[in-house]
């Protein structure tokens, strides 16, 4: 039986998940049902692609993704079914699946067209559930929708490299769980424009020197416990993604702070690195 995955903005309080997951379950008593999360912030769907594009090559090929975020249908917005590298992904078409699917072309686009479903209050339960329970028994795109050439884009803002190669500019693309900010500079471009160069990574007014392989080699383990400089350490890192992170060690952003808070940095602010002859 093929995994059916689920991310959502619906949160742990409400029954939405509950009932998402009854509803597959009745329909498919062996499934294998794995939450990604159900914490995205509501609506974001460039939050909802940074998880998703880094989750769902993890999983065995054939498995069916469940977006449920931003996925009300209007006229403007349709559901879609979309094969992608093996995988499948039912979401609104808001524009999500151009940033989860960057370079990557699709092997197939449908629109979904359920029959019986007349009043879509909660078109994951309504729509989705039925679209992947359809998937996950075998069954083919084509018979819950119909094929469209394409699905909406949405313009992914990328880094750039200023000043002949001297400096890039990137920006904020997620916060994580711990209040780490990570940012569209990825490890292959900065290696690319650094050429064995020193360099200052700069945001608002906090400033890195250095990056390291892992939050641990920020800490130097030689020195006795008592005299480290170790909790509350800023620390720039390349995360497993090939992003590159801010990040401060050991944080909790509900008592010490985070690098997100004590930085004062949020969603789509700047990050620059100049690179110094």
């Amino acid at each position: 039986m093929p995994i059916i995955t689920l991310t959502t903005d619906f949160g742990s309080k409400d029954p939405s998940v509950g009932a998402v997951k009854g509803a597959i379950y009745s329909q498919l008593k062996d499934v294998i049902l794995v939450d990604i999360t159900h914490e995205v912030s509501p609506f974001n769907i460039y939050e909802t692609a940074y998880i998703v594009k880094n989750v769902f090559s993890n999983f065995p090929v054939g498995s069916i993704h469940i977006i449920g975020v931003d996925s009300g249908f209007t006229p403007e917005t349709k559901h879609i079914a979309v094969q992608l590298n093996g995988h499948y992904f039912i979401c609104a078409d808001n524009g999500i699946l151009s940033l989860i699917a960057s370079k990557v072309n699709p092997e197939a686009i449908y629109e979904i067209n359920l029959p019986n479903i007349q009043q879509i209050n909660f078109p994951v339960l309504d729509v989705f559930v039925n679209a992947a329970c359809h998937l996950a028994r075998g069954g083919v795109l084509g018979i819950i929708g119909t094929q469209i050439n394409k699905y909406k884009e949405l313009r992914k803002t990328e880094p750039v490299i200023q000043q002949q190669g001297k400096v890039i500019i990137g920006h904020v693309v997620y916060i994580d769980n711990y209040g780490n900010v990570v940012t569209n500079i990825t490890k292959d471009l900065f290696m690319a424009a650094q050429k064995n160069r020193t360099f200052i990574i700069k945001a608002k007014r906090i400033t890195f020197d250095r990056v390291v392989n892992s939050y641990s080699n920020a800490i130097n383990f030689t020195v006795e416990r008592n005299k480290r400089e170790e909790d509350g350490k800023k620390i720039a890192l390349f995360n497993s993604s090939g992003n590159l992170e801010l990040a401060i060690y050991k944080s909790n952003p509900k008592t010490v702070g985070s690098a997100s808070t004590l930085f004062g940095l949020k969603y789509m602010d700047t990050i620059s690195v100049t690179f110094e002859d």
